[in-house]
This record gives C-alpha cells, sequence and structure tokens, in this order.
C-alpha cells in the first residue's frame, strides 16, 4: 500500500531493484499512520527475521514527517523508545516549522507501508527515492539508499579535497574528523558536513541534509545493472534528514542556513592581510617580521604566533625565555599603535604537568576521566607530551575556559590578542590507539621538543623599543607571567560534575562496542579511536559516549538555557572560545579560527584547510575547498594556507598563491617549522604580487564586506562556483578552478605551473576585463587569456552590476577606511546596472547605526537610494562608467578602457543622483 502526504498524487515507474549484501534483512512494516495538518506520524515495526549482521535489528521505530517551511521538508526515523543518540539540541538547535505555515508545501512525501520505503518529491521530480530498498536500523549499524539519476552532479559531503562535483562511480566519502596532515585527496578530513546538492539544471537543485553525527561511509556508485545510488552506512544515530527545495543552487544554500544557523559577521579588520609561521624562535623573530613587512611595503594587517609562543607547548603559558610577558606585551601594544591586530593558536589539550592551567581544570573536574568516579583521567600524547582534554559536555568547563582566557589573555597584564586560533580539535592524539602508556610515548618521541636557542635581540628593529635592540639587557623569565600562567590554583579542590548513572533520553544505547563496532568505516587513521580521544569514553552531564559525539568536538554552536537564574550551556570547544572571546569584549564581534568543523560551525566560527602541501595540486584543490565551505557548509570565513604550510614553496608557485589568496576570505600566509620562510617580502615577484592584489583586495573590501554581510541575513553564499550564478549552463557544472567573488566579479586562476596563458569559460553574458575595462562579450565558450605574468591574475565584472570601491588602498584597514569611494558601473547589454554597499562601525555585533545604500543605473543616470544611518566621514569622490565607445566631452573620457569617469563630491547622508 502507498502512503502519500500533502496531497501527492502517487507516481508510477519507481526504479526497481537492487543488489546488496544485506538484501536479507526484512525492512520494516508501517501501520498507525497518522496525519494531523503538516505532520505525518506512523509505527514502523520489522518486517520479518532479524538479520543482526552489524548489530541487533531494532524491532521498533517511530517515522516523523514535516513539511516545516514552503521549502523544506523534515523526514526523521528513530527508535520507539527513544534512547538510541540523536545530536543534543543543546549543540544543535532543531529548526521549527515556520508559524502560520498554510502553504503549500514545494516538496511531496510518499511512502510504501510494506516493506516501508518512501519518496521526496518536487512537483512530479524524484528527488529521494529509497523504494526496493529496505531500511536497516541496528544498534550500531544504520543503512539506507536512495536512488539517483544517471551521472549526477552532486556537491559537498565535507570535509574533504575531493573534486567539487562528486565522482558518482565506486565513490566513498567517509565521515570521521581527523587530523589529516597533507589534506590528502579520498580520504576523510577534518570536519563533518554530510550535507550534499543535487543540482539538476533546468530540472532545478535540491539538498540533502542528513543530521548525524556518528561516523559514517556516504557511497555513490552504480549497481551491476547500472543503476545510479547514494548509500548511507553510519555507525549509529537516528536517520534525521532535512531536505530543501531549492529550486535554484543559492536558495538551496538559503535554506540549509535556515537549518544550521547563519553565518556569523567578521569585523572589516578580519579581512586584511594575516601572516604566521610555525617556527618563529622568539619574540624579536616575531617582531622582524612585522617591522620587514613594513618595509617592503606590502600592508600587514595582523601577525600570528602558532605554538612556539609557549612554555613547552603547553597550553595557556608562555616561554619566559624567548617570548617573556613584557616583551609580549610591548609586541601587541606595538601592532595594536600601528592599528594592526595580533592572534596567538590555543590547542584543546592541556599538560598534565605542574602547570596552572592543568592544576585549576583538575581541581574544578573538568577533565575527561575514563571512569564514572573520576579517579582516573584520560590521558593522550600531544605537542606537550602527556596531556588531557577538556569535556565540553562538562557544564562547568565554560566557567574554566572564561577564566583561563580571562587569566592568560588580559588586556591589563596578559597577551591583549584580537582574535584566536584553534588547532588540534578533532581532537588529535599522537598516541596510537590503543595508547596504554602516553608518558612514554611522549618521551620516547621527543614531545614536547626540544625549544630553539635562547638569544639576545639579534638585529637593530627600527621602531621597536629599546629592548628589543641589541645591547640591551639579556632575556630572562618574567616572575609576574610566571605566577599567571604556572601559579598553583587558587580555588578548592571540587568533585566535577558526574556522568550521569541514569540513561536519559536520546544518550545512547547500552550494551554497544563502542572501540570496535561490527561495521568499519573506511577511517584513514584506521581504528576510530587511533589517533584522537577513545571511543569509550563517557562525558559528563548526561552521559553521552565519545563513539557519538567525536565530530562534535572540535565545534559546533551553543544553546544557552535557564535554570532558575544561572545561566548554563553545552558548549563545545569553538563556541566556548568564542564565548571566552566575548566575555573580553561583550561589545566586538570575535575572530575565532578553527581546524575542526561539524555542521553549523559557521554561525560560531571560521575555518583554515588545515596542513596543506607546498604544491601545485593544492593550490588548486583549495579552490572547490573553499567554495564547498563557503557556498554549501555556510562557513564563508575559510581560506587555505597561502602557499602552502609543509615543504618549501617555490617564488612561482607563492605569488600565484598569493594572487589567489587574495580572493580568499580568510587570506593568510602560514607555513612549518623545518621549511624555508616564506614571508611575502622575501622574494621580488612575491612582493610585487602581493602589494598587486592587497591593492585590488583593499579597494574591493566594502564589496566583500557587503557581500559578506547579505551571507550573514539571508545565507546566500557570498563566494560561489559559476553554477551557482548559472545553473542552467551545463559548462558551469563541473568547473571548479574558476569561481564568482560576490555575484560581480568573476576570477580565473592560473592554475599550472610554468603557464603564462589561462582557458577561462566565459558563460553567454557580458564581462568587462579589470585591468584593461574593456568588455568582454561571453558566448558560452572557452577563451584562452594569454601573456600573464606571475603577478597577474584574470578577473572580469559582470555585466549589470555596480561595485563600491575605495578610491585607493591603505597599509592597514583602519587607513582603508578614511578614504573615499569610486562607484564602478558595469552595465549590462541593455545598459542598466545596480549594486550595494553596507557600511557600519565594522566590528560591533549589534551596530548603533548602519548605512544600506542601493545603487541604480539607468539611462545615463545613477541612483542612490537606501539607509545612512551611519556616517562613513567619507564621500563618494569618483563614478566610473565602463563599456562606453563613443568620446564624450562633458565627462573624462578614457579611450583605451572605454570608459568614462565624473569626479563629484557625495556625502553619504541621504539619497542623491548623477548624470554621466
Amino acid at each position: 500500500m502507498k502512503g502519500t502526504l500533502f496531497l501527492l498524487t502517487p507516481l508510477v515507474g519507481a526504479v526497481l531493484g537492487s543488489t546488496s549484501q544485506l538484501d536479507s534483512c526484512p525492512g520494516y512494516k508501517a501501520s498507525n499512520v497518522k496525519q494531523l495538518g503538516q505532520r505525518l506520524t506512523a509505527d514502523l515495526d520489522l518486517a520479518g527475521d532479524a538479520c543482526n549482521i552489524y548489530g541487533t535489528d531494532l524491532p521498533n521505530l517511530k517515522l516523523l514527517v514535516e513539511a516545516q517551511t514552503e521549502t523544506r521538508l523534515h523526514v526523521m526515523i528513530y527508535d520507539a523508545n527513544e534512547e538510541v543518540y540523536q545530536v543534543p539540541d543543546s549543540v544543535l538547535p532543531r529548526p521549527q516549522s515556520a508559524k502560520d505555515h498554510k502553504k503549500e508545501s514545494a516538496l511531496s512525501f510518499d511512502f510504501e507501508e510494506n516493506p516501508f520505503s518512501f519518496r521526496v518529491l518536487r512537483e512530479e521530480e524524484v528527488l529521494f527515492d529509497t523504494s526496493d530498498t529496505n531500511i536497516i536500523f541496528q544498534s550500531q549499524y544504520l543503512n539506507l539508499r536512495t536512488w539517483l539519476p544517471d551521472d549526477p552532479n552532486l556537491y559537498g559531503l565535507g570535509e574533504h579535497t575531493d573534486s567539487l562535483r562528486l565522482p558518482t562511480t565506486n565513490y566513498s566519502r567517509t565521515i570521521w574528523n581527523r587530523d589529516a596532515y597533507s589534506v590528502p585527496s579520498d580520504s576523510n578530513l577534518y570536519g563533518t558536513h554530510p550535507i550534499y546538492i543535487d543540482h539538476r539544471g533546468e530540472k532545478g537543485t535540491h539538498g540533502v541534509f542528513f543530521l548525524n553525527s556518528n561516523g559514517m561511509d556516504i557511497k555513490i556508485d552504480k549497481t551491476a545493472d547500472g543503476k545510479q545510488y547514494l548509500e548511507y552506512n553510519t555507525l549509529g544515530g537516528v536517520l534525521d534528514f532535512y531536505f530543501m527545495a531549492g529550486p535554484t543552487p543559492k536558495e538551496v544554500s538559503e535554506q540549509y542556513s535556515e537549518v544550521v544557523g547563519l553565518p556569523a559577521m567578521q569585523s572589516y579588520w578580519t579581512f586584511g592581510y594575516h601572516n604566521c609561521r610555525y617556527g618563529y624562535q622568539d619574540v624579536f623573530d616575531v617582531a622582524e617580521v612585522v617591522y620587514n613587512y613594513s618595509r617592503a611595503g606590502i600592508p600587514l594587517e595582523t601577525m600570528w604566533t602558532d605554538i612556539d609562543y609557549m612554555s613547552g607547548r603547553r597550553v595557556f603559558t608562555l616561554d619566559d625565555e624567548r617570548f617573556p610577558i613584557d616583551k609580549m606585551r610591548e609586541l601587541v601594544s606595538y601592532l595594536h599603535k600601528h592599528d594592526q591586530h595580533y592572534i596567538v593558536m590555543v590547542d584543546p589539550a592541556v599538560s598534565n604537568s605542574d602547570n596552572g592551567a592543568f592544576k585549576r581544570g583538575h581541581d574544578q573536574g573538568i577533565f575527561l576521566h575514563r571512569d564514572n568516579e573520576q579517579n582516573e583521567l584520560y590521558q593522550g600524547a600531544v605537542w606537550p607530551g602527556l596531556t588531557v582534554y577538556p569535556d565540553w559536555f562538562n557544564k562547568d568547563t565554560e566557567r574554566y575556559w572564561n577564566s583561563e582566557f580571562k587569566r592568560f589573555f588580559s588586556p591589563k597584564d596578559g597577551v591583549d590578542i584580537d582574535g584566536l586560533w584553534i588547532d588540534m580539535n578533532e581532537a588529535a592524539n599522537f598516541c596510537p590507539y590503543p595508547c596504554k602508556n602516553p608518558a612514554e610515548y611522549a618521551e620516547q618521541n621527543d614531545l614536547p621538543p626540544a625549544p630553539p636557542p635562547v638569544r639576545s635581540p639579534p638585529r637593530h628593529i627600527p621602531g621597536f623599543p629599546a629592548d628589543f635592540q641589541p645591547g640591551s639587557s639579556s632575556p630572562g623569565p618574567s616572575s609576574s607571567h610566571r605566577v599567571k600562567g604556572g601559579g598553583t590554583a587558587t580555588v578548592s579542590r571540587s568533585v566535577g560534575e558526574k556522568r550521569s548513572h541514569v540513561k536519559a533520553k536520546k544518550v545512547g544505547l547500552s550494551g554497544r562496542d563502542l572501540i570496535n563496532p561490527p561495521y568499519q568505516i573506511a577511517n584513514a587513521a584506521g581504528s576510530i579511536s587511533n589517533k584522537t580521544i577513545d571511543t569509550d569514553i563517557i562525558h559528563a552531564g548526561e552521559g553521552y559516549a565519545e563513539y557519538d559525539t567525536h565530530n562534535l568536538y572540535g565545534t559546533s554552536k551553543p544553546l544557552v538555557f535557564i535554570i532558575g537564574t544561572y545561566l548554563t550551556s553545552t558548549l563545545v570547544m569553538s563556541s566556548a572560545s568564542r564565548e571566552a572571546m566575548l566575555k573580553r569584549r561583550p561589545n566586538v564581534r570575535p575572530l575565532v579560527i578553527t581546524r575542526s568543523t561539524f555542521a553549523g560551525a559557521g554561525s560560531q566560527v571560521g575555518h583554515w584547510l588545515g596542513d596543506n602541501f607546498s604544491q601545485w595540486d593544492k593550490y588548486r584543490v583549495s579552490i572547490p575547498q573553499m567554495l564547498a565551505f563557503a557556498s554549501i557548509f555556510q562557513v564563508p570565513m575559510v581560506g587555505s594556507d597561502v602557499c602552502g604550510f609543509a615543504g618549501n614553496t617555490t617564488e612561482e608557485l607563492c605569488a600565484r598563491w598569493a594572487m589567489l589568496g587574495g580572493f580568499y576570505p580568510f587570506y593568510r600566509n602560514h607555513n612549518e617549522f623545518g621549511t624555508m620562510p616564506q614571508e611575502f617580502y622575501l622574494w621580488p615577484t612575491v612582493t610585487e604580487a602581493a602589494k598587486k592584489i592587497i591593492d585590488i583586495r583593499y579597494r574591493l573590501l566594502d564589496y566583500l564586506y557587503t557581500s559578506f554581510y547579505r551571507q550573514t541575513l539571508t545565507g546566500s553564499p557570498f563566494l560561489q562556483p559559476l553554477f551557482y550564478v548559472y545553473p542552467e549552463d551545463s559548462n558551469t557544472f563541473g568547473n571548479e578552478l574558476q569561481f564568482f567573488y560576490g555575484d560581480s566579479i568573476l576570477v580565473s586562476p592560473v592554475s599550472e605551473e610554468g603557464a603564462t596563458a589561462v582557458d577561462a569559460y566565459f558563460p553567454k553574458d557580458l564581462f568587462y576585463d579589470w585591468s584593461t575595462g574593456v568588455a568582454v562579450q561571453g558566448e558560452g565558450s572557452v577563451k584562452t587569456i594569454t601573456d600573464l605574468a606571475i603577478t597577474d591574475i584574470p578577473i572580469h565584472i559582470r555585466g549589470g552590476n555596480i561595485i563600491p570601491l575605495r578610491t585607493a588602498s591603505a597599509k592597514t584597514t583602519t587607513d582603508l577606511r578614511k578614504r573615499g569611494f569610486e562607484i564602478l558601473i558595469a552595465p549590462d547589454t541593455d545598459g542598466s546596472a545596480e549594486g550595494e554597499l553596507y557600511i557600519d562601525d565594522g566590528e560591533s555585533i549589534q551596530p548603533d547605526t548602519a548605512a544600506d545604500i542601493q545603487f541604480k543605473y539607468r539611462d545615463g543616470k545613477l541612483r542612490i537610494l537606501g539607509r545612512f544611518g551611519y556616517r562613513p566621514n567619507v564621500i563618494i569622490e569618483v563614478v566610473t562608467l565602463l563599456g562606453q565607445k563613443n568620446k564624450r566631452r562633458d565627462v573624462g573620457y578614457d579611450a583605451q578602457r572605454q570608459s568614462v569617469t565624473k569626479k563629484v563630491q557625495i556625502e553619504l547622508t541621504g539619497p542623491a543622483e548623477v548624470i554621466l
């Protein structure tokens, strides 16, 4: 019997047949079907003898189907007793059905009762189809297969370094967060984003989000008789799906943001250029890099320091000999005085040694334990040697983390950072499973590594204080910081939050093998406990198992709730760190960049794409990686380590990467200890490339800021693959080396070593060359752009757009905001164009005022409209109109650029018009 929801007429012609080793499993039979409005429920009972292949078949399940909005359908299959683990609402709050939702849904749901299967449709188009397959729901294994069209265009399922458009034959995407040095392809990496976009050209686009944090293999392949499918194989949890109707790629992204949360807005300065290196010897080394950028004339917005600053790699400590607190404070003061910023790394693992952060955490009972009685700490081995790990499900951990931040990063007497960088939060553990003696492993592997030699100031650094100069007193320990970083505990011993002995709802079935589950996912690290926290560890509070919550450890968002008058929350590391930064500066948008992510991370943090190599293939793959995070996963503050992290870069690669990185939202040069330095000023051509692209980036920074702000409001992606802008052009579906920077700018980087040309695809549209201003008529074909120096990157403006530019670049974003505006008009074939500009104070979470300005050009008239609440104290100085082949006498005419320019003095205080 076929059931229907939302007035669907049953569709005939379903795909038949599937072959699988699991075909002996009986599936389920639906009964007690009830529909009330936009909601359907049913009981699902095992339809035959249990197969118990990868665990025990659960005999009784529940089905919930909700048309939550006109474009979102929620389908959930879960155990009748609600004992099976579900991702906590406190980690990812569930979206609710829209109030007064009465309009007919764009999505329909129908099902077969026995054996149970279901389909999701958009009008007559079948989007998701489990027919003729049996759902498997076992104690440690879930299996669900959906049929797909032949050769589908699928995107997403992160994190990975595979192609943007996913392979469709013999492809498996394992999802299990891990420390993935070199970001290899065909491998699970740092993050969990089980959403895919299915793009069907003229038939439309839809998205499928599987809300599940357990380890999984998602397989895309064909059956022996050639039928295309996608199959979920999951170690636990429930089948919890959100279907987004689209029907355009952008709309799918917007609808996904309604499920996992809109991205966090970033401060204006965070879009400047950042520099870091793992292996700076001491504070003098860092200061010299800051000075060298200034001397080279390359704008440096933010200086970063890796774990070098720590004493023995221990979190919340300073190396008193190489990075003493007095000099660190002088370094930060110098940066702030010059309108620059400073960021350091923080790791989750805390050194189990004589240091204050460990003692205080131990006294407060916030570390992971092996036992309910908290007699034995769980220990691993990471950079500082023997380590323990905070338990983010312990309600006391937030207080501990906030206190450590307040203490160590105090603006008054600590390291006054402007943002935060989180590494190793998958969580990483160097000691292979079973790690029976982490202390011995640490000793045998020289953890922590020996620090570099202590030295006096080696060279004169103009502009820095006297104690940074040769001849000053030799460095020595800072007694004040020894008290701050390594002092004894100042609070009395308290018993930490106990793990629950009473099984709560949705926490996880008992009796499971949490170390070696019957079904083994293809984790590139091997065992699911290898090189990470043991998966049989049980967390404080509700008693969640690490087996279920491993992928949540690094990042997810908090849901704050009230118990009496006490505010508490479940926080995972990145979110906890964001909250700690907010405690320091409550009204300022905190920049937190993290390595490990889970769905919804973008609402709290940004992401750098991990420990890549200085190789051309990693340069190329950074583009689809960036596009997936920014456009699909809703983590738009994203970027790769420019010039590569590991291995030695080359002058050509670094110059090309500097140019490409200028279009990453998060733009940072970073490389590894033991490799050659790669600061931009070290090669003449890289210096030239950096100056050139930072000039372009900074002039475009308000365009970036405006488009990024729009994504934080609507979810409409800023960075986009070409098929997002041209969804019916099949030539764009597999293009992963060009991208749109906002809706207006097409970027076509050189992608091969030694190349001086690019084969760039131009859809059927009008474009203008950024460098020459000359119009380029796209015809849906490839054009070869030649004579490209290694300091060139092809940029084209899409016709029909208006771009607000700063009239000139600057050394810092603070100075940039003092520059006036040039309004650049790139008319469409009908002579019209539109654009926008958002301005606020650049840092407040809730700005008191803002300007939201629209530009409209038609028939020779530019109209300036909108909201003018924020006064930027600069004016529009120039209006430039491209695409003008006929000379004009009333305005400045540039025959080479085929443009006219009119100088104006328009204050951004109200509506205005300009006649061109």
